[in-house]
């Protein structure tokens, strides 16, 4: 059975936007105004961040929200009760994304559960080795019909593109650089890499994710993917003066996407 994300590749098929933001941040009860506006806004999909005390692939933006977040009192067990409440209206694809270690202390299999529960299309946890994910939980995770996301770099093998390209189920996540999140100027010089690979011709569409600032970065990555996730551009934005849904309808507008009529 296919969820909400399999059913959004099948429809479009490029410029796909999604918004990356830490749950619990500025606000402990921001969560649901943040997924409810990006919605509305016309966003793709939208990415919900497990606060985590040491997120070592974020930057400093993504870190210091995680960690205003954790002090919110922000909790996975507390993100998904939000979650709960806005899984009958909420028609955009959400997918979890953080740490292993975070799933772990939740339980792997509740972890999945929950996400049925909550009617969440997939799970990005960068840390969870494609090895282990085989070995121990694809079946899992299979079972419960949540996709994992693994992410690829301008360093990985083709090799291994191909395999991880094997056992995913909606997307594939193409880091635009080797630094952490948010700390590059643009992509322009992720250019061959991402050149390279769209010349592979995956079964997955590729999203590209890391350093992506504004609706150049935006239009320069969809050339050769089929679309870009935001996250410290965004957290930013949402940070300025002014109400939080003015700052997030003003941030998506600077990408001409058609807002969505719910």
């Amino acid at each position: 059975m296919k969820n909400k994300l399999n059913q959004l590749f099948e429809s479009k098929k490029e410029n796909l936007l999604s918004i990356y933001f830490s749950a619990g941040f500025p606000e402990l009860e921001s969560t649901k105004k943040i997924i409810s506006t990006l919605s509305t806004s016309g966003v793709d999909f939208i990415e919900v961040g497990i606060p985590f005390s040491d997120p070592l692939a974020d930057g400093p933006t993504i870190q210091k929200s995680s960690s205003i977040a954790l002090e919110n009192g922000m909790s996975l067990k507390l993100l998904f009760e939000q979650l709960y409440t806005i899984k009958e209206t909420n028609t955009t694809p959400l997918i979890m994304m953080g740490y292993w270690n975070s799933v772990l202390q939740f339980g792997v299999e509740n972890f999945l559960k929950t996400c049925v529960k909550a009617k969440i299309s997939g799970a990005i946890l960068p840390d969870l080795p494609l090895e282990i994910y085989e070995q121990k939980y694809q079946t899992l995770f299979e079972s419960y019909n949540i996709p994992m996301v693994f992410l690829i770099t301008s360093q990985t093998s083709e090799e291994r593109i191909r395999k991880i390209d094997k056992f995913s189920k909606a997307f594939i996540y193409a880091v635009s650089s080797s630094s952490t999140t948010g700390n590059k100027t643009g992509i322009e010089g992720a250019k061959s890499y991402l050149q390279r690979i769209k010349s592979y011709q995956l079964k997955n569409p590729i999203i590209t994710g890391f350093n992506i600032k504004n609706k150049a970065d935006y239009q320069f990555a969809c050339q050769f993917t089929q679309g870009v996730v935001i996250g410290s551009a965004f957290i930013k934005a949402i940070q300025q003066k002014g109400s939080l849904e003015k700052n997030i309808v003003d941030f998506i507008s600077e990408f001409d996407i058609k807002p969505r009529n719910l």
